[in-house]
């Protein structure tokens, strides 16, 4: 069975983490049972990091568990919004470099529940930068957001860090706030005790391992796996998709910049070039094509809750300033997340699909050409 790819070559872009930099340093990093937070965790301790993770439980099915990270993990249960809790984490662990991950990231569920999604997304931040006062140890911070933090006008052309930030709905106006939480203590406390804070604002990612409600390859996965027809909302919608190991690899080397350079703390976009932001319907055709069957049907309803038509990321800040830029076309992406799913259902071990991903995905940044690809 063939997939469509697409026949650019695979491009060399962006340096991969050094690991001889996070050799042996401490890492705090909340959300590690999360999706993007288990692929971060796993990355981290390939390089050698020392990783303790704050997060909820994990979720089942969930990437943290398949993939045996309680092995490699210091895991600590606990909730954002318990700020005793994170300061017990931060003061025990004692974390030289810190990634914020953990959230309620989901746009329709923070319309169920806003008050939960403010509380976890805005003063959960305020609880972890709290925490980092006063702590000795720590010179790097990376809060990570979404691309969904700014003001959204419907207009062409992409979102740049200094546009005005706003949000509609809950999930996107709690991130908003957390990014205003973040430059208040990075102003008010954190500059001065030598700690570096940025924040990065990431495009839509799709990976193996995501099982979320309310996504659009997790959505498919299931419906297809069942030979059931998958239901999109709105089709024509834009967005800056990527695999999940491109942004993961801009926080990396964004970590490594402030350690050398705090100078360089601030706001940065990740995510592909404006051209290359692609529509729910592109997306979906491309994943039915690598997946090789599946039947989905847009069923864009007018009087859904509100979600942005169009949204498109610059990113010329972090290619200038940490030599960072999206490695995997859209199309070569998609069929790496497609394999990834139609491998582990076939009782492939989560680990090593995942591991094949970040061998494939460092060779690329290495300058290799990739091996040649097959039917998932």
């Amino acid at each position: 069975m063939e997939a469509v790819v697409s026949d650019r070559p695979t491009p060399a872009t962006g340096a991969n983490p050094e690991a001889p930099f996070w050799r042996g340093k401490r890492v705090l990093l909340t959300g590690h049972t999360g999706f993007k937070g288990a692929w971060l965790a796993l990355w981290l301790g390939r390089l050698g990091a020392e990783v303790t993770g704050l997060a909820l439980a994990p979720t089942s099915p969930s990437l943290y568990a398949l993939a045996g990270l309680d092995a490699g993990v210091v895991s600590r249960i606990a909730d954002l919004r318990d700020a005793a809790a994170v300061e017990r984490v931060v003061a025990e662990s004692r974390p030289q470099i810190v990634f914020h991950l953990a959230a309620q990231a989901l746009v329709r569920a923070s319309y169920r529940e806003p008050l939960a999604t403010f509380a976890t997304n805005t003063m959960g931040t305020a609880h972890l930068l709290e925490a980092l006062r006063g702590q000795p140890e720590v010179r790097v911070a990376v809060v990570v957001t979404t691309d969904k933090v700014y003001r959204n006008r419907e207009w062409a052309y992409p979102y740049r860090e200094d546009d005005a930030l706003g949000g509609h709905d809950p999930y996107s106006a709690s991130k908003a706030a957390a990014e205003l939480v973040a430059a208040s203590y990075r102003s008010a406390f954190l500059h001065a005790q030598g700690v570096a804070l940025a924040t990065a604002r990431a495009g839509n990612v799709i990976g193996g391992g995501d099982w979320s409600q309310d996504r659009l390859i997790p959505d498919a996965i299931r419906a297809w796996s069942s030979r059931a027809v998958l239901h999109v909302r709105r089709a024509d919608a834009i967005r800056p998709w990527q695999h999940v190991l491109d942004p993961l690899a801009g926080y990396l080397r964004l970590a490594e910049a402030l350690w050398h350079d705090p100078a360089l703390a601030g706001a940065y976009n990740f995510g592909p070039r404006t051209d290359e932001a692609a529509t729910v319907g592109d997306v979906i055709r491309l994943a039915r094509a690598a997946y090789g069957s599946g039947e989905w049907r847009d069923e864009t309803d007018p009087a859904a809750p509100h979600e942005a038509g169009r949204l498109a990321l610059e990113v010329a800040h972090a290619r200038a300033a940490l030599g960072v830029a999206t490695r995997w076309p859209l199309a070569e992406a998609i069929f790496a997340t497609m394999r990834w799913y139609r491998r582990q259902h076939e009782g492939a071990s989560a680990a090593a699909l995942c591991g094949d991903d970040l061998d494939a995905y460092e060779r690329a940044g290495a300058g290799a050409i990739p091996p040649e690809r097959v039917a998932p």
